[in-house]
């Protein structure tokens, strides 16, 4: 733990820090910088960070939630796409907390990208993600690095309804259904526009998720189930029976899957658990396969009344 209490960064630093780096905050990368020392701690706190964390970054910027993390955790892991930040962060943790420099690794690369880590694999994932990637990011992450058993994300309160919603909300979504199937999803805070800066437009929440001990059981792939969630909300207005014909092949292999599965056909997306969408996944094989002989028995019949034959 560090024992510097200055060690991080405030309102006046990060602007030197930016100055000094000519860096200037850009929409294109959704940059907003924390510069409350209170709030990275809170995050930190939230996070439930352990002394034996090894805890991974994404986005980390100027620094501002690294340096409390690094307070804490065992290792901090940043993922950095930005030219400038990823070359100028070693430096400002060796300046501002040199008993930890040696706990903390950068990696300069676009986190989408990002299947390997160097060091002990991960614990924990903290991070204030760019609000027009953080659904992506978040999903990537969890898929590519199993250890993680706890993760906080800051992101914009919006999306962070979206990813806890429960079934049956009218938030309830992709991102919901997606998160769920790693993880137990809960809001955990809000975060108001004055602790970052350039102030953004909108209002931030955070997000915890807490990984599944055990995987879903199921003989689905998670490519074949996230294949149901996207088709159901591709047009959620629909019912199932209707959104997921292009899946299955046709409405009426959709009817069977959905049946074998336990669901109503009329039933729409936003009412289905990650577990029931799960169960269509596993039964889609069969439906085509009794789609396909209830056609070919259909044909027979209409062959077998026609004259002459």
């Amino acid at each position: 733990m560090s024992s510097n209490p200055d060690a991080l960064l405030g309102p006046a630093e990060i602007r030197e820090l930016a100055a000094a780096l000519n860096v200037r905050p850009t929409k294109q990368r959704g940059q907003n910088f924390v510069i409350d020392a209170n709030t990275v701690r809170r995050i930190v706190r939230t996070a439930d960070v352990r002394p034996d964390d090894v805890v991974v970054e994404v986005g980390p910027g100027l620094g501002s939630l690294t340096l409390a993390l690094l307070e804490v955790a065992d290792r901090v892991t940043a993922v950095e796409i930005d030219d400038t930040l990823a070359s100028a962060l070693p430096a400002t943790i060796a300046a501002r907390m040199p008993d930890r420099a040696d706990r903390f690794a950068l990696v300069h690369s676009d986190a989408m990208q990002v299947t390997e880590l160097p060091g002990p694999p991960p614990t924990a994932l903290v991070a204030n993600l760019p609000y027009n990637v953080a659904v992506p990011v978040l999903l990537h992450m969890l898929e590519h690095f199993p250890s993680i058993e706890r993760t906080l994300v800051m992101v914009q309160a919006e999306v962070a309804d979206r990813l806890a919603a429960p079934p049956g909300s009218k938030v309830y979504g992709v991102p919901s259904v997606k998160a769920n199937w790693y993880a137990e999803v809960k809001r955990a805070g809000s975060i108001g526009r004055t602790v970052f800066w350039p102030a953004p437009n909108v209002d931030s929440g955070l997000v915890a998720l807490t990984r599944r001990p055990e995987p879903l059981k199921t003989t689905a792939t998670r490519r074949e189930v996230f294949a149901v969630v996207d088709a159901a909300f591709a047009q959620r207005r629909k019912t199932l029976r209707a959104a997921l014909a292009g899946w299955a092949g046709s409405a009426a292999a959709a009817e069977v899957a959905l049946v074998a599965a336990g669901v109503s056909p009329q039933a729409r997306g936003e009412s289905l658990t990650v577990e029931e969408f799960t169960r269509i996944a596993e039964n889609k094989v069969g439906a085509e396969n009794k789609a396909g002989s209830e056609e070919v028995e259909g044909v027979q019949e209409a062959q077998h009344k026609e004259p002459g034959k």
